[in-house]
């Protein structure tokens, strides 16, 4: 790497960055300017002179990956994209934090051309820039050959002190600096401003030294508003390290050429009419709003140009190997695409009635067995709970660093510790780089520790897989504080998340076969550690609706619904109310996210209209008013204890759910009336869409 050389347009450039900032936020009269005039120096520096990407084409493969996890900062990210040529204009930065903008109050992937990740929560940027740098050292080190450095790009980090505060950073940093990964670089802005003020009143660790304990390389710069040559050289030293991710520590100005500069008081307000004009005076810019001079266009286009001639260059690449490497390059080409292999689906096991009862944990595990060899793409990983979570295959190999002497990066299991929160933000990047369908996995109950990780998967569409195993008080003596009660009621509750709950072999393997298909949805497989038997009448295909019914009869009094470890129990109930003349039906709904996508015909004839339905779940009822017109469950916590005793404690036993549905049955029978399916609603109606 050559040493820093000046441009031309420096100055001017960071000048219109910082007033485009002010405007930016000024003109929506909301927002943060504070930190992207504090770091338009960093980001200068960095875009013009060492980051690799084709504005023209924001998806390349190798292109480097830039997460702004500060994503107050966004109008900065907004204004470089926009700069550099991204399919995001000067009216866009106009439209700033309004209604279908461009533009949002806070970065989001799939929706802005040239972001990454959607961050705003503090923290998950920077795990996801942990699971972006994975991502790439897991592919570079699977397809690159001598001659052939295909996979190759840097991950950077802007982040700030809140950041640094949350724990789900610390998560991330711990197993980065273990994993000892070279191509992350985070560049922390030390403003030593929070909301609160200044950071001395809740924040006074050695930041650095914290990372170093991780095993991180750290760096600093003392003058990030204007030292360039320093910021240039500090990420050209963090580019030689191969072995460790580095830190550098910038010492900045929040607000930067503003009356307010260094208070809090221009972290997350507009900056003033007359303050902004004299910011501009100050830098030498004309009073006009949203005004870029030339040479700032020219300098970012540059850097576009030598981005497309990368890519170009790639490309050519990418050809030849394909003619040395052409199985590799299918596949990695296939992996690009998000095409899963022709025939994988005839992997999933298949159950008859016969077949031994087993825990959906372990369905869990065979049906990974099978599908692992099949789809490179799927990379594992658990929260220290492996033996208990079933997840490693015996094909799978560690990614871990080859001179740790436990694995390689070509690995395809990750070893997340007890770390959930970050392990969960982690397998968004890895998700988000392309290639990888990430798998996870820890107790049902602990990824409510990772909740706030689940959430934005939801929200920015990854495709990770939770594997959540011990999901009741099926776990037995661990008791209440491991025993989930309200966790599934939460997680039903998110947009685009699939909450899948199977009662037996076949349900599992159509758990996972959504999971793996449905490309924007992220999947909870909510899983038991008790035995489950194989169910009559239960198929791949008909689970696949997410709900559907397992037992029927003509003329019914009663229909009981439920999921996963109850549906046996409720079959039991329903033979003996059977056997008593209480006509029964039993409907299994695995996922209710995918239910309520069926036809509203398909639905209604599932929960049909003509007789009370009763839910039956070890778990809160909450939300199954949806489907029901009672629900059984747990009003309460749970209790220690073998688990069958624990059931027996909660009434969630076939004879006792026996008499809970005859109290049904007469309480409708008495009350009188037309009994209307549940699902019939005047707003919030079968066909999904009430806006």
């Amino acid at each position: 790497m050559s040493s820093f050389t000046p441009h031309s347009a420096d100055a001017i450039a960071i000048a219109t960055i910082r007033a485009l900032a002010a405007d930016v936020v000024a003109k929506a009269n909301s927002g943060h300017p504070g930190a992207p005039m504090g770091m338009a120096a960093i980001a200068h520096v960095l875009f013009t002179r060492f980051f690799n990407a084709n504005p023209k084409n924001s998806k390349w493969f190798n292109r480097d990956r830039f997460v702004l996890s500060n994503g107050h900062a966004c109008a900065l990210q907004y204004i470089l994209l926009h700069l550099l040529g991204y399919r995001l204009s000067l009216d866009d930065l106009k439209q700033f934090r309004q209604i279908d903008s461009l533009t949002p109050g806070h970065p989001e992937a799939g929706h802005t051309d040239g972001i990454e990740v959607t961050t705003g929560p503090l923290g998950q940027g920077f795990a996801n820039g942990v699971g972006l740098a994975i991502a790439q050292a897991h592919l570079g080190a699977v397809y690159n050959k001598d001659g052939f450095d295909l996979i190759n790009n840097y991950t950077y980090v802007f982040t700030g002190d809140g950041c640094l505060m949350e724990g789900v950073a610390s998560e991330a940093a711990s197993i980065a600096g273990h994993l000892q990964l070279g191509n992350l670089i985070a560049l922390y802005d030390d403003n030593h401003i929070s909301i609160d003020g200044d950071t001395a009143v809740a924040f006074t660790e050695d930041v650095e030294k914290r990372f170093q304990a991780y095993g991180w390389q750290t760096l600093h710069v003392d003058n990030g508003d204007s030292d360039l040559e320093g910021i240039y050289n500090a990420i050209a030293e963090a580019r030689k390290e191969k072995s460790k991710p580095t830190l550098i520590r910038i010492r900045t100005t929040i607000g930067y050429g503003s009356k307010q500069q260094g208070t809090h008081g221009v972290h997350g307000s507009p900056l003033k009419a007359d303050d902004i004009q004299a910011l501009k005076s100050k830098f030498g810019l004309p009073e006009q709003a949203f005004y870029i001079p030339k040479e700032t266009y020219d300098a970012y286009h540059e850097v576009a140009a030598r981005g497309a001639k990368l890519e170009a260059e790639w490309n050519n690449l990418l050809g030849s190997y394909a003619q040395k490497y052409p199985n590799e390059h299918a596949e990695l080409t296939r992996r690009i695409a998000g095409k899963l292999p022709d025939g994988w689906e005839s992997l999933l096991p298949v159950y008859k009635p016969s077949d031994a009862a087993q825990a959906s944990r372990k369905l869990s595990e065979i049906v990974l067995s099978a599908i692992v060899p099949k789809l490179p793409e799927l990379i594992g990983g658990s929260a220290d709970l492996t033996g208990s979570n079933l997840t490693r295959t015996k094909t799978m190999i560690d990614f871990q660093p080859e001179s740790t002497g436990l694995g390689s990066y070509k690995g395809t299991y990750i070893r997340y510790g007890v770390r959930e929160h970050g392990m969960g933000a982690i397998a968004n990047g890895l998700h988000a780089y392309g290639g990888i369908i990430p798998f996870v996995a820890t107790f049902l109950n602990f990824v409510s520790y990772a909740a706030g990780a689940v959430r934005l998967s939801a929200l920015s569409k990854h495709q990770v897989i939770w594997v959540a195993t011990h999901d009741s008080i099926g776990l037995g003596e661990d008791g209440p504080t491991h025993q989930p009660i309200e966790t599934a009621a939460h997680f039903r509750a998110i947009p685009n998340l699939d909450f899948w709950r199977p009662a037996d072999g076949n349900e599992t393997s159509a758990a996972y076969y959504s999971a793996l298909t449905r490309k924007h949805t992220p999947s909870i497989l909510s899983l038991s550690r008790q035995n489950l038997p194989n169910l009559e009448g239960s198929t791949l295909e008909r689970a696949l609706k997410g709900g559907y019914v397992l037992h029927d009869v003509q003329g019914e009094d009663l229909t009981i619904v439920s999921t996963g470890s109850e549906v046996s129990i409720v079959l039991e109930a329903a033979q003996k109310l059977n056997g008593e003349g209480i006509k029964t039906r039993v409907v299994s709904l695995p996922c209710t996210s995918v239910f309520d996508q069926q036809p509203a015909e398909y639905k209604l004839s599932v929960l049909r209209s003509g007789a009370p339905i009763l839910a039956v779940e070890a778990l809160s009822t909450l939300g199954w008013q949806k489907y029901s017109h009672e629900a059984y469950g747990l009003t309460g916590w749970g209790a220690s204890g073998p688990y069958k005793k624990v059931y027996e404690k909660f009434g969630l036993t076939g004879p006792n759910i026996a008499e809970v549905g005859k109290k049904v049955v007469d309480f409708y029978k008495k009350k009188g009336g037309e009994v209307v399916s549940p699902l019939l609603k005047a707003i919030d109606t079968i066909g999904g869409n009430h806006l």
